[in-house]
């Protein structure tokens, strides 16, 4: 525990210092304060398994009924990078007490024109920091960045992190890393634009089942 309080610190230190030389993550401060409304309203389930990220978790329309016997929470954030989700911890992940947390983050951040690999890497290790600086036992599931046919010329960098972010979770406790970027590609190395929508950044319900099938083994029954 001391590890993890140590590590959150220094982290967000870093973090927190770069977080307003890129895009302020208040920009999602308005959806943040709906999903806070939206709790006040209809109260959330009891240590649900959260499922956190950016906008491929936020439009998983049928997440909690096609998962609803593992009472399931959606607090996904639509346009999200890594440090959004860090920052807005304290609001969409820390409350809700989950036994267990889905992450889906990271393909947001590859676009930015002075990103890499390790940017990617060093993003992941500061949300996984302060999550496990207040949560250090509860059983994480990451997702792999997915294959978006909108994003192609991302390929090499989505994989680099990929690989960089496996190789860490390995060495970690109590996280599985789901590796979806091959169930999504062709026999040829493409993306399989079937399962997107018209954007080919958003998946479509055959994009969604293949992300459940590979998600259902690692989730907990309550």
């Amino acid at each position: 525990m001391r590890r993890y309080l140590f590590l959150a610190g220094f982290v967000l230190l870093h973090v927190t210092g770069c977080l307003f030389a890129q895009q302020s993550p208040l920009r999602f401060a308005k959806d943040v304060n709906t999903i806070k409304e939206f709790d006040k309203m209809y109260a959330p389930p009891e240590h649900p398994i959260l499922f956190v990220g950016s906008s491929s978790i936020r439009k998983w329309d049928d997440l909690e009924r096609n998962f609803s016997s593992y009472v399931v929470l959606n607090r996904g954030v639509g346009g999200a990078i890594t440090t959004d989700i860090t920052y807005f911890a304290n609001d969409i992940i820390f409350p809700y007490h989950p036994r267990q947390i889905v992450i889906y983050v990271g393909e947001n951040d590859l676009v930015e024109d002075k990103s890499t690999a390790d940017t990617l890497l060093q993003r992941f290790k500061a949300l996984y920091t302060t999550i496990r600086s207040k949560l250090p036992e509860v059983p994480l599931v990451y997702i792999s960045m997915k294959p978006s046919p909108s994003r192609a010329k991302f390929f090499e960098k989505a994989k680099q992190s990929n690989a960089l972010i496996r190789d860490y979770i390995s060495k970690e406790k109590n996280i599985v890393y789901v590796d979806i970027f091959p169930l999504m590609l062709d026999k040829t190395g493409k993306s399989r634009e079937e399962l997107f929508l018209d954007d080919m950044l958003h998946m479509n319900k055959k994009g969604y089942a293949i992300w459940e099938k590979a998600i259902q083994p690692h989730l907990l029954k309550k």
